[in-house]
């Protein structure tokens, strides 16, 4: 197999990958992976991971044969001159940093560390770093200024020269959701029972469509938590859905896919919220709970991205967070034969049974957001 092939076409289709490094293990392609860090900082990406992995390997993996693409990956940092703890600054600027990060990442902090690639720091933390900066130093960052200074000691002098006061502080999810937005939703029930219309019978006769559970959907506001296969399953939701309950629910969807002028004004009129991993991280999870702070019920995908080989991801905390916070339960769905009917890289569905399953809806009542994370992928799990 032509290995260096390989590694040319990844860096054709990606510019924010340097260098790549192709072997096998276990019978299957692995891929070291130097990010660009020039070309992430003149683009102003935070979610660097994800940017290699969406728009780098699985790119490539779109267009390769099955025995061409690259299973797994990791992403390295070029070699450094690696400080010694010695060298850490001891004032309480720094001292109160490390702290936090330590807090919300549980691994060990150095002034080299990056805070996504060493720390493993996401999109969820990274609103919790940005107002605990503005509470303990008076700092105010984006995302733009923050892409060019993820690395601990970068950080640090950053909040030394912008600084109006010291005063470590606690960050309260609580708050940061609760806080007050002037903004306002788009409702659109006749679009979407026009929607709901048309798909419905559509998706039963070419998909033969099976549904089960609506039962179990509250009548109040509730969070719907579908497992997430292909592009197809957020309009499979909302065929599904009882018009009653369709005309009061919000579907959360990323700008990337959905932003496009194809797509914006189904998004638009499709009582959808757009995020941007990249783009006002806090502004937009605070108009993410507005629909239930407004009694509304909202779909979020607990994945938070498509399955690539059918397997479960990883569950990320926000949805257990709003449901804890504003004490909404969360109705797991299980939408089964949708990667068949539409693998990634298709435009065209192929006629493949797929099925929706509507579980018990889970309530918060004193669970930490970990605890009901866990909750609800073991839920989702048995009844696979």
């Amino acid at each position: 197999m032509d290995f260096k092939n390989i590694e040319q076409k990844v860096l054709s289709l990606c510019p924010f990958i340097k260098e790549i490094s192709i072997e096998k293990k276990d019978d299957k392609l692995f891929a070291n992976i130097v990010p660009n860090f020039e070309t992430l900082e003149a683009a102003n990406i935070i979610n660097i991971e994800s940017e290699i992995r969406w728009y780098g390997v699985e790119l490539y993996n779109l267009q390769a044969e099955e025995s061409q693409k690259i299973l797994d990956y990791k992403i390295l940092r070029e070699p450094k001159n690696i400080e010694d703890k010695a060298s850490e600054p001891s004032d309480e600027i720094y001292q109160s940093l490390k702290a936090f990060l330590y807090k919300i990442s549980q691994k060990e902090v150095t002034p080299n560390s990056h805070l996504e690639l060493d720390l493993g720091l996401d999109s969820l933390d990274y609103v919790e770093l940005f107002v605990f900066l503005e509470l303990s130093y008076g700092v105010d960052i984006d995302e733009k200024i923050f892409s060019h200074i993820m690395v601990a000691k970068d950080l640090y002098n950053y909040i030394k020269m912008h600084k109006t006061f010291v005063k470590p502080s606690i960050v309260d999810w609580r708050e940061i959701l609760n806080e007050v937005k002037d903004d306002k939703l788009i409702f659109s029930p006749i679009i979407m029972f026009i929607y709901k219309t048309l798909l419905y019978p559509l998706f039963r006769l070419y998909f033969r469509l099976e549904v089960k559970g609506v039962e179990h959907i509250p009548k109040t506001a509730c969070i719907i938590a579908p497992t997430h296969q292909s592009m197809l399953d957020g309009f499979l939701v909302e065929s599904t859905l009882p018009y009653q309950i369709l005309k009061n629910t919000f579907f959360l969807a990323f700008t990337q896919v959905f932003g496009t002028k194809l797509l914006h004004p189904i998004a638009t009129y499709g009582q959808t919220i757009l995020i941007d991993a990249n783009i006002d991280l806090k502004d937009t999870m605070q108009r993410t709970a507005l629909p239930l702070k407004m009694g509304k019920n909202l779909v979020i995908f607990p994945e938070g991205a498509r399955t690539r080989n059918r397997k479960l991801l990883e569950f990320r905390p926000f949805f257990a967070m709003l449901s804890s916070i504003h004490n909404v339960p969360i109705v797991p769905v299980i939408i089964d034969g949708s990667f068949e009917a539409l693998p990634s890289g298709k435009l065209f569905p192929r006629p493949k049974k797929i099925k929706l399953h509507y579980l018990e809806p889970i309530y918060p009542k004193d669970m930490s957001y970990d605890e009901l994370t866990q909750l609800v992928k073991s839920s989702i799990e048995k009844n696979l």
